[in-house]
């Protein structure tokens, strides 16, 4: 199970960070449709749906790698005062419950959608330019899959937790700006010994 936990871990980690270079594209489309608009006048018919694309594929391939590090939104009032053995049956049943059939549910359409989006072609209706859709149709279905095997690995988390009082926490691969301005403010404080 551990070692299924760190594959699946890793995978979305390499997704993750590979779709999370979109945000660099989409500053520069949006700055070039601003200059362009705004200085010359002259704006791109593409700009909104490049940008659509984007972000959506972003967001969307981002959900398994999310998942992993435990960054999506819970109501953590009550969630975070139970012991961690309760908290890994609670979200055993409802990966089983809810988690597993909405992710099912999300592959099967997305494959559906991609499949016919495939087969004739499909651009964008936003815009003249035309800009083909049919390949981030296909991201509905990827994202699907991902966040299906990290689901799976979510599930082992809950049974070793189950079993040994312990949540078996993912690797930290970055930090949040404000943890590492109040690490450095400590260690100024405290003169280097934390």
């Amino acid at each position: 199970m551990i070692q299924y936990i760190r594959f699946a871990d890793t995978l979305s980690a390499v997704f993750g960070k590979a779709f999370a270079w979109l945000i660099i594209m989409m500053a520069f489309g949006t700055g070039y449709e601003v200059v362009s608009r705004y200085l010359f006048n002259a704006p791109t018919p593409w700009a909104l749906d490049i940008s659509f694309i984007m972000y959506g594929s972003l967001f969307m391939m981002g959900g398994a790698y999310t998942l992993s590090r435990g960054g999506h939104v819970r109501g953590d009032f009550v969630y975070r005062l139970w012991r961690p053995q309760t908290q890994a049956k609670v979200d055993l049943v409802l990966y089983l419950l809810f988690f597993f059939p909405g992710v099912t549910a999300l592959i099967v359409t997305g494959w559906k959608y991609a499949s016919r989006s495939w087969s004739y072609g499909e651009v964008s209706v936003n815009s003249p330019a035309g800009i083909p859709i049919y390949q981030f149709k296909t991201v509905i279905m990827a994202a699907g899959i991902l966040l299906f095997i990290q689901g799976i690995a979510q599930v082992f988390r809950c049974i070793v937790c189950i079993r040994t009082g312990e949540w078996l926490v993912a690797d930290e691969d970055v930090q949040e700006t404000e943890d590492l301005i109040m690490q450095k403010a400590n260690e100024a404080e405290t003169g280097g010994h934390v």
